[in-house]
């Protein structure tokens, strides 16, 4: 674990904990941060403790900027992983937060993000939401979308014009005709973009920590894009989740074969490449 992601981690849990201090005891808060990566000598494969999916850097695009950033997914079907306990997952895309270089040594400590939630209670009750985000700040439910299983969600986030500082997030839920858009000033290092699931953290007044996974059907991500331009994903940005014992839990596939597009398999050490 890279110490300078835990301290970017740890900045937003003690923001997200400052809300959470002002509110009922029974309050969550859910707050999406920067990767946690666990590195270690292996091919193509990065491992984290609390993203799967894939992250582009700029060290390893030859010093490409990110000013913007889109993308397409089915919202995922969440079950009980183990009865009695709550459990929490995400699914979005983002600029900043993530990895620099292809082998996940530097890290970045800026990300602004927007995507869907699935959640299970301890009785075993699903529920499904969308947010946005930008950090250190906790993130804010999108009132207007009520994502469902299957869906098909489109989200963007850009920066008009680039190097304005001045970004428009967009989401839309697809099947339901349901969309959002929000624009922010933002100070970003347009260092990395990312496409995620996550195992997001979660506090409230007994403190914090990375969410118990859910079970999840397959996530599928596609027609993924970085500043107007199809994405170009290579197996080497795949970031694999591990659990505290370093057992891979949460997989991305191989690039589809417009290298735009992806399966994210949860509780699986591998999965399957979608058709294009």
């Amino acid at each position: 674990m890279r110490t300078n992601s835990r301290l970017f981690v740890t900045f937003a849990i003690a923001v997200a904990a400052a809300v959470v201090a002002a509110a009922p005891a029974a309050a969550k808060v859910r707050a999406h941060g920067d990767v946690v990566h666990i590195v270690r000598p292996q091919v193509n494969a990065n491992q984290s403790g609390n993203w799967f999916g894939y992250n582009q850097g700029t060290l390893e695009q030859n010093g490409k900027q990110f000013h913007a950033i889109t993308g397409y997914w089915r919202v995922p079907r969440a079950s009980s992983h183990i009865h009695g306990e709550n459990e929490y997952s995400s699914t979005w895309l983002g600029i900043g937060g993530g990895c620099v270089d292809s082998g996940c040594l530097v890290g970045d400590n800026t990300l602004i993000q927007t995507g869907t939630e699935q959640d299970v209670d301890s009785s075993g009750h699903p529920s499904y939401s969308a947010w946005w985000e930008i950090i250190p700040a906790p993130s804010i439910t999108i009132s207007n979308i009520a994502p469902r299983p299957g869906d098909l969600m489109y989200a963007s986030i850009a920066e008009n014009p680039a190097g304005s500082e001045v970004w428009t997030i967009q989401l839309r839920d697809v099947t339901r005709h349901q969309s959002f858009s929000q624009t922010v000033p933002y100070a970003s290092s347009h260092a990395t973009a990312e496409w995620i699931d996550e195992t997001p953290v979660v506090l409230d007044t007994s403190g914090g920590a990375f969410a118990p996974l859910p079970n999840l059907s397959v996530t599928n991500f596609d027609h993924a894009t970085t500043n107007g331009a199809p994405a170009g994903l290579q197996s080497s940005e795949e970031m694999q989740l591990v659990d505290s014992n370093n057992n891979v839990i949460g997989a991305p596939s191989a690039p589809d074969r417009d290298h735009d597009g992806f399966n994210d398999c949860a509780w699986a050490k591998s999965c399957g490449v979608p058709s294009s």
